[in-house]
């Protein structure tokens, strides 16, 4: 295979799975019933229009058709891509549910 076209698989993929990074945090978020464009405009203040989360919004479906996702699965999706500042808030989310 021609490096060149190795090189572009790997970023498809790695978009694909961002894409679906940004989906579980999406749909996390809804099952919680949590603003995720709120909480991702808290940790990424410089970032308020991210169009990925939009387009992963609506692709959402409502918690009573959502499979469940754990609070570990999502925060170890968040970190894998680097998403440190949003994985804090999401932990400081689950805190606050468990204190309930």
């Amino acid at each position: 295979m021609d490096k060149k076209v190795i090189e572009e698989q790997i970023i498809k993929n790695y978009q694909a799975d961002e894409k679906m990074m940004i989906l579980i945090y999406a749909q996390w978020c809804v099952n919680n019933e949590i603003d995720p464009l709120k909480l991702y405009g808290q940790a990424y203040p410089h970032q308020v229009k991210n169009n990925a989360l939009k387009e992963a919004l609506e692709l959402t479906v409502p918690r009573s058709e959502s499979e469940e996702i754990s609070a570990q699965a999502v925060l170890n999706v968040l970190q894998l891509f680097g998403n440190d500042d949003l994985a804090f808030l999401v932990q400081e989310e689950i805190e606050k549910r468990e204190r309930k």
